[in-house]
């Protein structure tokens, strides 16, 4: 399977002519990536028979290309553009090899599980599909099931890119690239979408995240339904997010609809640092009321604090068009190496941005002005982390889903009042009173065991090391606080002195 599923690789490489993206092409050709040229598709620009070809060699090749599509810090514009019309819609599995799933998972026959189930999916994917089904207390829900055999083609799949990322990672220009990187990039995105229950786990802390479901509805789990092939939960019913025309037939306010995803997605970061990073058409509805509806929650993002006040301040300073700001936060969270000079970084900052924001508003896509922060601070060795990375994709596709429902968008005013309730909740007086609230707990539990941790400290110390250099500090600091006084008496007297002799 192995050696097979190589020699398929190589042979898209050359009917594609992808050989021209490999650094070394005189030792690409002598492995043979020339052996595809008679099948050559010619006449075709590069970025779309890479395009191709990646389709053509299935999900991990597609989720591959995806990852590269927001790395034009990695590969060029025009392919990061091409790559980024990925798309991993395939035909469905047989019905017959997606009950025989079903059975495995359960232990038991499906229609045991079920009052019924459609054999006819909903939605097909690379690596799961849908299907609508009744539980027996009447019930309705959607049953997300893995295509049988995907985890050894996804194994197999991925072990052959770490190869051929070792291999392009030793020459001059692959080092540029770092391809292991991307690939274990790879790794981390199809962990979470190979196993649903994590998945499940996903969906229900998005769900108590927006338990109050003013804007986002995102459908409850049925766990006793559950395992790691298999996810039922609520059905949801609603309108593709794309369908603009239905929309309107719904009467759903259009723009309103704009504003709220760019709300939705900015709360998720700022408030919950916890987001979904698959934000793309087929996988967002809208109800009949106008609120979001949710699905497929296989890849999320995490931020950390850190994470979230760097961005926080970053856009911040891009509103205010404070440049320096921005630059002094990179250097302070470390985000550039040591010695950076902040003047310099400011002026390249400066340079990109402006042409930028010298624009209408509803033209600035901040996604796209992150997009060029990074390729600033690569400029300066700036190593970009794995969760911006993916909050980026996911932030490019929501700006664009917002542009494409309302062409005039503002996303500024969509975005700054998610962004100041996050710095106003940060800082100040309420931030102070938020940490003091959240570190109560700890501080109530360990202020009562400070006494008895002390002696245990002094009781465990045989050489009695502790207390002696306590002691030596003690001598120390009277030493210097005896030989203050001198110094402050021989002032004293050397004042004395000239006064005694100054001439009257």
């Amino acid at each position: 399977m192995g050696a097979s599923r190589f020699i398929r690789i190589v042979h898209t490489i050359g009917r594609y002519g992808l050989d021209e993206f490999v650094p070394a092409r005189g030792l690409a050709t002598r492995l043979g990536f020339g052996a595809g040229y008679f099948w050559r598709e010619r006449g075709r620009p590069r970025a779309e028979r890479l395009r191709l070809a990646l389709e053509s060699l299935g999900p991990v090749f597609i989720k591959f290309g995806q990852l590269l599509s927001v790395r034009p810090d990695l590969v060029p514009e025009d392919v990061a553009i091409e790559l980024a019309r990925l798309q991993d819609n395939v035909a469905p599995v047989a019905w017959s090899a997606i009950a025989g799933v079903l059975d495995r998972a359960y232990g038991r026959p499906h229609a045991e599980m079920f009052k019924s189930i459609d054999p006819v999916p909903v939605a097909s994917a690379s690596v799961a599909q849908v299907h609508f089904a009744v539980l027996p207390d009447g019930r309705e829900v959607a049953v997300k099931v893995l295509r049988p055999g995907i985890r050894p083609v996804i194994e197999k799949d991925v072990a052959l890119l770490r190869v051929m990322a070792t291999f392009v990672g030793r020459t001059a220009d692959g080092r540029r690239l770092r391809p292991r990187e991307v690939v274990a990039e790879l790794e981390k995105t199809f962990a979470g979408e190979l196993d649903l229950v994590r998945e499940a786990a996903n969906a229900s802390q998005l769900r108590r995240n927006f338990a109050d479901a003013r804007l986002l509805i995102v459908p409850e789990v049925h766990w006793d339904w559950c395992n790691r092939d298999v996810m039922v939960m609520e059905r949801i019913e609603g309108i593709p997010v794309n369908a603009t025309a239905r929309l309107r037939d719904a009467g759903i306010d259009i723009p309103k609809l704009a504003r709220d995803g760019v709300e939705i997605f900015y709360t998720q970061v700022f408030r919950d640092g916890f987001f979904h990073a698959d934000m793309h058409p087929g996988n967002i509805f809208v109800a009949r009321d106008g609120r979001y509806c949710g699905v497929d929650f296989g890849i999320m993002g995490t931020l950390s604090d850190i994470d979230q006040g760097y961005l926080a301040t970053n856009m911040r300073a891009f509103f205010e068009r404070d440049y320096r700001k921005a630059a002094v936060a990179h250097v302070e969270a470390g985000w550039v190496p040591p010695g950076t000079r902040v003047d310099e970084f400011e002026s390249a900052l400066r340079a990109l941005c402006e042409p930028i924001f010298d624009r209408p508003l509803k033209d600035i896509y901040f996604g796209k002005v992150l997009l060029r922060l990074f390729e600033v601070g690569r400029q300066f060795g700036m190593e970009v982390q794995p969760q911006l990375v993916l909050l980026l994709k996911t932030m490019l596709q929501v700006e664009g889903l917002g542009r494409q429902l309302d062409p005039d968008l503002d996303l500024r005013r969509a975005a700054q009042p998610v962004l100041e309730r996050w710095m106003d909740r940060q800082s100040g007086l309420r931030g102070f009173a938020r940490q003091l609230k959240e570190e109560a707990p700890l501080w109530s539990r360990t202020l009562p065991q400070i006494p008895r941790l002390v002696h245990r400290l002094l009781a465990d110390d045989p050489a009695r090391r502790l207390e002696g250099a306590l002691l030596r500090l003690e001598a120390a600091q009277l030493r210097q606080t005896r030989m203050l006084r001198a110094i402050a008496l021989l002032l004293a007297v050397m004042v004395v002195l000239v006064a005694l002799n100054y001439p009257q």
